[in-house]
């Protein structure tokens, strides 16, 4: 995976700052989208769109506080295709894997900046930031996490499995 970096330095970011509790109301990926980080930065949507962000780079405890499952669902459809951390909340963690967005721990942000094309190989547990040419050993998503994002999402992963299945 291949993307460029959009960087907020803050630890910490809630998952009411991902997509606050007034958009709520409704439940379409599209619509929570349209909200997507806005609480942080209100330039969010146009920055993405106008440099192609599709990585985000925070601080540590990204997706802390409440346990929306909106939060991942209004990131992933905003485009973002994966999010760098030194650390996540536990069910942030879970619910990203759910719907198949990959996040990444990795403890040594100070090294990415805004703008970095980072390539990012699940597989292999390495991060390659393009722009400066340094290249980074992470902890690899284990096999069966990388089917459920390969899947895009746990529900299709699930489908699969159960179709396979009954093709025996």
């Amino acid at each position: 995976m291949i993307g460029k970096v959009i960087k907020y330095d803050k630890k910490d970011i809630n998952t009411d700052l991902i997509i606050p509790a007034r958009y709520l109301t409704m439940i379409e990926p599209d619509y929570l989208a349209k909200h997507c980080m806005e609480d942080l930065d209100q330039d969010f949507l146009k920055k993405k769109d106008e440099f192609g962000y599709k990585i985000i780079v925070a601080g540590s405890n990204f997706g802390c506080g409440s346990s929306r499952e909106q939060a991942p669902i209004a990131l992933k459809a905003a485009g973002i295709n994966c999010i760098v951390a030194p650390s996540f909340a536990r069910i942030f963690y879970r619910n990203a894997i759910n719907i198949g967005l990959p996040i990444i721990e990795f403890d040594n942000i100070e090294t990415i900046n805004t703008d970095d094309e980072l390539e990012i190989n699940f597989k292999e547990g390495i991060i390659k930031n393009i722009s400066t040419k340094e290249k980074y050993q992470i902890k690899k998503i284990p096999s069966f996490l990388q089917e459920i994002i390969s899947a895009n999402g746990l529900i299709n992963y699930a489908r699969i499995k159960i179709s396979k299945n009954l093709e025996k």
